[in-house]
């Protein structure tokens, strides 16, 4: 049986400490020794102490102490995995591996247009063929949710040559799909399920809470523990099951992409994430769930803002389960958008909202917050809703309706984004192949891709999304005053 009382990472470091090592390897600042002084007034030296070699420091050059691959054993025990593998790259990097191991160039993947950024880049990366899997649309809230299973019964009956399935589950807005029976139309045809649960690193820790991917069946998980965990920003971790992806395989392709100086302070932070989750996870996320109840009903309460609940995300034709712990506050009853209200928290309540569309926010809960950070939640909302009458009117952002969102791709992503290209003002762009990704982040999931052909209700949106506040950072233009397109008009041409 597992000893999870037990941290390798964090003993070995404890254990590397004590033996007063002397390091002639990087980093190059020597236990802190070397950094500026100022830099270590502001970091602490605590976090120069936890960053050492992971071969040749924390473990042998050898890594005959096996310290990672120990508490990578651990993870997966504690959520119910095969093989759990840990990622210092973000779930970025773990997402593209698990792409790779699945298909390979102009392979065909069914892809969740719904997907994030990172999955484009995968695609860029690969030269694998999406066959794009549309989400579940509220057209009353604009709001996407993760495709249904029928919808990847459709498309694997339509490209039956497909290497498997990839969904967003949930979705950073808190949707969820069924991955059960998601599961089993991939297994059906003995396909692979890759599920994208960056945003449920807390979800097999808690019985209230909805069902993970590994519990769900799905082969391989990739998670962000930084996201709704105790980890440092970029750890991540992916887990496998079942025989339909050879882990080896899955290690290799990881390999290729990852660095070859893993931090080991993130690799301490997923290790120590394990245990007190394995320890302690079903109390602290069972107070997390009470104070996020409490939160959702103070907030309804409060003139002006509805906070989506269950009855907003979930029943037909729309998701199958809701995470109640992203706490989406709509903010269109105070006659502006979810853009100025972030900005407005932010000036003057020095709080951070996690993400802002052009009606919403969304103020994440996560086993770490009490009643103190509670409290000054609900009173700065509170100071939000006495204040709106000075962020409005409220910008006009031209959102399509869904037919409207989807657009032809005439070439592969990988193809459109290698390929010539040219920078044109928006006004001149419909109707030509686009050469970038154009993502409003967060959350991080592309309307445009490289290789879709632009069309003017798209580009509408994004320039009245701009004008609006909507933050673009991977465009070549953030402020879209041009386009990046082919400079062929026409690729099948």
């Amino acid at each position: 049986m597992a000893d999870h009382t037990s941290a390798p990472v964090l003993q070995a470091l404890a254990d590397h400490h004590t033996k007063g090592r002397v390091p002639f390897t990087p980093p190059g600042h020597k236990q802190a020794r070397g950094a500026d002084p100022e830099v270590r007034a502001v970091l602490g030296d605590a976090v120069f102490l936890g960053d050492v070699l992971a071969s040749g420091g924390l473990d042998d050059r050898r890594t005959r102490g096996e310290v990672l691959e120990r508490a990578e054993r651990l993870m997966a025990d504690a959520v119910h995995a095969a093989h759990t593998f840990f990622s210092t790259c973000g779930s970025s990097l773990s997402v593209k591996a698990a792409m790779l191991t699945v298909a390979g160039p102009h392979e065909k993947l069914l892809i969740g247009r719904d997907a994030h950024k990172s999955v484009v880049s995968g695609l860029i990366l690969s030269g694998i063929r999406p066959v794009w899997v549309e989400p579940r649309w509220d057209t009353e809230r604009h709001l996407a949710h993760a495709p249904s299973a029928e919808e990847y019964e459709r498309a694997f009956a339509a490209h039956p040559d497909a290497r498997g399935a990839l969904v967003t589950s949930p979705t950073p807005y808190g949707s969820c799909t069924d991955l059960r029976a998601l599961a089993d139309v991939c297994h059906r045809r003995s396909r692979p399920l890759i599920v994208d649960e960056a945003w449920g690193a807390h979800l097999p820790f808690h019985p209230g809470l909805p069902s993970w991917a590994m519990d769900a069946g799905a082969d391989v998980c990739v998670t962000s523990i930084h996201k709704m965990g105790s980890g440092l920003e970029q750890g991540s971790v992916f887990h496998l099951q079942g025989d339909l992806i050879d882990p080896a395989k899955l290690k290799i392709r990881a390999d290729l992409l990852g660095t070859t100086s893993p931090s080991v302070l993130i690799y301490a932070g997923l290790d120590g994430w394990r245990r007190q989750m394995a320890l302690h996870g079903r109390e602290l996320l069972g107070r997390a769930l009470d104070l996020a109840a409490e939160v959702r009903t103070a907030v309804e309460a409060i003139d002006g803002l509805h906070v989506n609940d269950r009855a907003d995300l979930c029943g037909p034709g729309l998701a199958d389960d809701f995470d109640p712990l992203p706490v989406v506050i709509d903010v269109s009853g105070l006659g502006t958008t979810g853009y100025r209200a972030a900005d407005w928290l932010r000036e003057h309540r020095h709080l951070d909202a996690h993400l802002a569309d052009h009606r919403r926010i969304s103020t994440q809960l996560t086993h770490a917050d009490d009643a103190e950070t509670t409290g000054a939640l609900l009173t700065a909302l509170k100071d939000l809703a006495h204040a709106s009458a000075d962020l409005r009117p409220a910008p006009t952002v031209q959102v399509p309706d869904p037919a409207g969102l989807r657009m032809e791709q005439p070439c592969l992503p990988r193809d459109a984004f290698f390929g010539d290209t040219e920078d044109i003002p928006p006004a001149d762009a419909a109707g030509r192949v686009a050469a970038e990704m154009i993502t409003p982040y967060p959350p991080g999931i592309p309307a445009v891709l490289p290789g879709e052909r632009l069309t003017e209700p798209v580009l509408r949106y994004l320039c009245s999304g701009v004008e609006a506040g909507m933050n673009l950072p991977d465009a070549t233009d953030p402020g879209l005053g041009t386009v990046r397109v082919l400079a062929a008009s026409d690729p099948a041409g």
